[in-house]
């Protein structure tokens, strides 16, 4: 764990995996060092910010004094989110995992998935799950125009678009309703630490 200083307001922990970063994730929301206002998980990085004029080396000691548990995962909730599994992908995705198609659906409703960091778009959250069956790489050639609420895959992470946008993941479903809504409190569905299971809808 590497803690560096972000501005006077914040500190930013790097550390060697995702796996980490979610167990700090967890620590830190757990028991956050004192005057600490919000925590920001990103891939490889946790960003601690801070109330102004805070200074900033008792938290970085507190920061560093934290052990997180390996394999903990932060818990922010849960939500399940309806998806038809219909994606212009699908059949491609069945064949790269070997699943087939009724396969990747089941794989991808039979798991618990955590939402890691947030990032890309506005409440577009990348989530992890249990095992690696779905792991696919991402489109060669990525689409111009996905629509929101479409149900990807990339790599180790499925995600929902939250609205049209440009995109390289396997489309693999839609979800039946927003993720993100400006006229909801919060308006992303899909926060850092939220636990997503995916129910399929015929």
């Amino acid at each position: 764990m590497r803690v560096l200083p972000c501005g006077d307001a914040g500190l930013l922990v790097e550390v060697a995996s995702l796996e980490e970063v979610l167990a700090a994730y967890a620590a830190f929301v757990e028991r956050p060092p004192a005057g600490v206002t919000e925590i920001v998980p990103a891939a490889r990085t946790v960003l601690l910010r801070v109330d102004p004029g805070t200074d900033l080396a008792p938290v970085a000691a507190a920061v560093r004094a934290t052990t997180p548990r390996p394999g903990a995962r932060p818990d922010a909730g849960h939500v399940e989110v309806a998806v038809r599994y219909d994606g212009a992908d699908l059949a491609e995705v069945g064949e790269l995992t070997g699943l087939g198609e009724r396969g990747v659906v089941e794989a991808h409703t039979s798991q618990e998935w955590t939402v890691a960091f947030c990032g890309f778009a506005p409440g577009f959250g990348y989530l992890v799950g249990e095992d690696d069956r779905l792991h696919v790489p991402r489109r060669e050639d990525p689409r111009t125009r996905v629509p929101a609420g479409a149900l990807g895959l990339a790599g180790e992470f499925t995600g929902v678009y939250p609205r049209e946008s440009p995109g390289g993941w396997q489309l693999i479903g839609h979800a039946l309703d927003p993720v993100w809504d400006l006229r909801r409190t919060p308006p992303a569905v899909l926060t850092a630490g939220v636990r997503v299971r995916f129910r399929e809808a015929r």
